[in-house]
């Protein structure tokens, strides 16, 4: 079994959530539905949003655990060059633009995604990123 601190991987999937939710709603809320050219009804009700709440919540909490696994092998390799809060932000950066950049490329390249909507999620996913590496890497 690997010593990953679940308490610290909770934490990192609600801040991510929280994140997520301040981008796309209070904060870049209006920006980001131009951009996804998102018209709201009025009609919209946070219960029916619960389900993907839920599975958005999931996903944060596996990647916020697949980083922690990735920051316990890389904070003991002699190429990472940090521990703590830098290794794990420095780790956080290495897997932000090695997987979750390139992969959501493909749908700009391939399937004709807004190339400002991508930058958008791109730059939203670096700041989540970060702060994950960070509280991993410091807890």
């Amino acid at each position: 079994m690997l010593p990953i601190n679940l308490l610290a991987v909770l934490v990192a999937a609600a801040v991510s959530f929280i994140l997520g939710f301040l981008f796309h709603g209070p904060l870049l809320g209006k920006w980001w539905m131009k951009l996804a050219d998102i018209h709201p009804t009025g009609n919209e009700k946070l219960a029916d949003m619960i389900p993907q709440m839920l599975w958005n919540f999931l996903a944060n909490f596996v990647t916020a655990y697949v980083l922690a696994v990735m920051y316990l092998f890389a904070s003991s390799s002699p190429y990472l060059g940090a521990a703590g809060t830098w290794g794990g932000i420095h780790c956080a950066l290495w897997i932000w633009a090695g997987f979750l950049v390139t992969s959501s490329s493909i749908e700009v390249i391939w399937m004709g995604r807004k190339a400002k909507l991508w930058l958008f999620e791109a730059g939203c996913s670096l700041i989540v990123m970060i702060a994950m590496g960070a509280i991993i890497g410091s807890w």
